[in-house]
């Protein structure tokens, strides 16, 4: 399909000047995910994915402003995915990369650099990214490179909330890897509503990002 190809030779999101461009349409900030649209585990409240941020909103401008610590890394977030997935992965893909924030992803199959060690790819794809989602599916459960992935995620950023995004697909709670079963999943029943959810949480967390940023310059 013309659609597929084109996403897996698109260009490497790496102009901050595009994004900012891009996103100076938007006039607030995303509202929050629906609760009726995903089911949700039992975990500590320091670990939820869904809980509101009520303290005063960033903006979209000042997620995208050239000062930014969202820029601190080459990627807004890394899709952890089987390759039985890809062609779900490169539709999650395609609706991010559309939205007002043009938000950078890591797709294995289009960033990663020919030739180079898979694992070498794997571990500098979580250590740039911001946010990590990881799709969970009968394939990722049986592909050892998912859970490796994965390991590396939680290694990197283990109690960063909102970082390590769950996403579970065609999965009971209980098959879930045990290292995920502390945090909020997105379960995704309706792409759709789970599309706007994954995205309304990586803005949360680059909301935050750069709210403590900018508390730690004051």
């Amino acid at each position: 399909a013309g659609w597929f190809r084109r996403l897996l030779h698109k260009p490497k999101p790496s102009s901050v000047e595009s994004s900012i461009n891009t996103s100076r349409s938007a006039s607030s900030s995303p509202s929050s995910s629906s609760s009726t649209s995903a089911k949700s585990s039992s975990s500590s409240p320091s670990m939820s994915l869904t809980r509101s941020i009520h303290s005063s909103p960033v903006s979209l401008l000042d997620i995208n402003a050239s000062d930014s610590a969202r820029w601190a890394k080459s990627y807004d977030v890394c899709i952890c995915h089987s390759e039985v997935d890809l062609e779900l992965v490169v539709e999650l893909v395609s609706y991010l990369e559309g939205q007002p924030e043009s938000f950078r992803c890591f797709l294995q199959l289009r960033d990663a650099v020919p030739g180079s060690a898979v694992v070498t790819e794997l571990c500098d794809a979580v250590q740039n990214s911001h946010c990590w989602v990881m799709l969970i599916t009968p394939g990722f459960l049986q592909d050892p490179w998912c859970k490796y992935q994965m390991h590396q995620a939680l290694a990197e950023a283990p109690m960063a909330n909102g970082r390590t995004i769950p996403v579970l697909k065609d999965v009971d709670r209980k098959d879930c890897p045990r290292e995920l079963r502390n945090l909020y999943y997105i379960y995704m029943a309706l792409k759709e509503n789970s599309f706007r959810q994954i995205r309304d949480t990586i803005v949360r967390y680059l909301q935050e990002l750069c709210r403590s940023s900018m508390s730690r310059m004051e």
